[in-house]
């Protein structure tokens, strides 16, 4: 998408985030059970993001803790191209090879959930394989402004 083409979510603040917790334990580890989202303008559905280079090769085998952080760095280079952000994030779904030791490492996501401000209903998945066999943790969101 050309730069021109696109409609910035920026400084419009229409879209608005009521979370829906009928109970406080989800909060500890950083999610909403739920969120009513109202007034947003665009939605955007991103596929899901891996550890792979600007050519699609994977990065980082064997490396969970690398492979979320180069992860989450190109999920934010897709949201940004859309002119969005973490803080737009409504949903996020994780699928990791090993759920025991990609939970090891979500202090990554705290940290850049929590410096957004954000706290999207999420979905951790174990599965047996990911597209390709180094991958260890895919990301998909669904974003809107």
């Amino acid at each position: 998408m050309e730069t021109g083409d696109r409609h910035s979510g920026k400084g419009n603040n229409a879209m608005q985030r009521t979370p829906v917790n009928p109970w406080p334990w989800s909060l500890n580890v950083g999610y909403n059970q739920a969120e009513i989202i109202t007034g947003a303008t665009r939605h955007l559905n991103c596929a899901g993001q891996t550890a792979v280079d600007g050519e699609g090769n994977p990065q980082h085998p064997g490396d969970m803790r690398a492979q979320l952080s180069l992860t989450l760095d190109n999920l934010e280079s897709v949201l940004a191209d859309a002119a969005m952000g973490i803080a737009n994030i409504t949903r996020l779904r994780i699928f990791a090879t090993d759920v025991a030791e990609a939970m090891q490492h979500f202090d990554l996501l705290g940290a850049r959930f929590g410096a957004a401000g954000a706290a999207p209903p999420a979905t951790l998945l174990g599965v047996t394989s990911l597209a390709m066999p180094d991958l260890m943790i895919e990301i998909e969101v669904t974003a809107a402004d």
